[in-house]
Formats: C-alpha cells, structure tokens, sequence
C-alpha cells in the first residue's frame, strides 16, 4: 500500500501546484547567470521560431538613418511611476540577491548607493561600497541589450518619440554591466559583438525577444549570428 501512498500524495501535489508542467519547472537547474530581467526570456526553441518570423533588413549605418540618441529621450526616466529611475530599477533587481545599500532620495524608496553584481557578459564579480563617486557610478553601467542605434536602423526610425522612450527605458531591454564592457559592446549587434561563450545562448534568446516584442527587423549577418548562438544551447 505504500507505494500507492506515495503515488496518491504526488497526484495531490501536483493537483495544487498547477499540473505537471508545474512540477517540472521547479526541477529544472537554476544558473548563477540568471537575473530577473531574463524571467521572460524565451528558450532556445521558441527564439529560434521568433527569429524565423522577424521581418528582413538591410544593414545599414545608424548616421546614414540620422541617428539621434536625443531622439529617445532623456536617460533613466522614471516610466513606471514607482519614484526611482530606471538605473536604480535595473541596479536593485540585477544586484547578488542581500548586496545592496539603499536611500531614500525623494520620491524613490531605493536610491542605490552600493552593492555586488556578477556581469553577465563577461562573468566577473563587481562590488561598489559608493555609487555616488563617479567612478564607481561609470564602473557599473546600464546596458541596453539591443542598443539604441541598432533599434534606430531595425524599425525605430519610424517610431513615434513616446514609443522610442518607453523603448529606452524598457527593463526589458536592460540588464547591469560592467562599465568596460559596455562600452566595447557599444552599437554592435551579434554579428560585431558576442558575450563569453557561456552566457551567448541567454543572451540571444534575450536579443530576439526584445525585437520580437517591439517589431524590430533583423540584417542577413545579424540572423545568421543569432541562429549559430541558438543552436548551441
């Protein structure tokens, strides 16, 4: 009877926590890259099915569009109305869970002012005991994942300002990274520009969600790349 037992207590556990499906995913492996801005990150098999949808595009320079960073707006708007910008959104969520100093500075509950966080293109540990020293603020960046100039030249060009706005300050599209890093990234798609070998699979399938969500095109070069990331996962 025992083994009935068992089986009839594992029917009642699923039952309640939503079906199979739910059990399942509470079995999968966790991954110290993760972050909560890839909660809604695709798997490989749904991106490579995004992909195949997403609209053509030539590739072509950002300058020859007339790209205009002004165009998106000011940084770090406050467009969810919670008080805090968006950097110190994307700081406190991307931030080692238990690191972070807060402040409250006006209206904003959660002034980031220090904390730890891994980079997920390159894998190291950052700590900052003083993010209001501006070498420490420019040592930890916020990086937008499909860059604003890249968005320009696949769609954005033709968008209203408010949309380009809300593209900018989207958590979505944005993830905490080392400053140097950043910076090498700079405008490149993932033809140009590729993370460690490790985080390429998370960050494709990121890429793709973002131009599936906002309808942007993808270039020949640029849907090769993605592919070639995406069938390695």
């Amino acid at each position: 009877m025992r083994p009935l037992r068992l089986l009839l207590g594992l029917l009642v556990l699923v039952l309640a926590t939503g079906g199979c499906d739910a059990v399942l995913e509470a079995g999968r492996p966790t991954s110290t890259d993760s972050t909560q801005a890839d909660a809604a990150t695709p798997g490989a098999r749904k991106a490579l099915r995004l992909l195949a949808a997403l609209p053509s595009g030539a590739r072509v320079s950002p300058s020859s569009l007339g790209y205009d960073r002004d165009a998106f707006g000011s940084a770090w708007a406050d467009v969810d109305g919670n008080g805090c910008n968006q950097r110190d959104d994307v700081l406190l969520r991307d931030a080692v869970p238990g690191s972070t100093t807060v402040a409250v500075q006006g209206s904003c509950d959660h002034d980031v002012l220090a904390g730890t966080w891994v980079d997920p293109y390159t894998g190291r540990r950052l700590t900052f005991d003083d993010l209001k020293d501006p070498g420490q603020a420019q040592a930890i960046q916020i990086d937008h994942v499909v860059p604003l100039a890249e968005a320009w030249t696949s769609g954005a060009v033709d968008w209203s300002d408010e949309r380009r706005r809300r593209y900018a300050n989207d958590l979505g599209v944005l993830l905490a990274s080392d400053g140097p890093t950043n910076a090498a990234k700079s405008d490149d798609d993932p033809a140009a520009w590729r993370p460690r070998q490790a985080y390429q699979c998370r960050y494709a399938r990121q890429w793709v969600a973002v131009k599936s969500a906002w309808d942007l095109s993808v270039d020949d070069s640029e849907r090769r790349a993605l592919d070639e990331m995406l069938a390695a996962c």
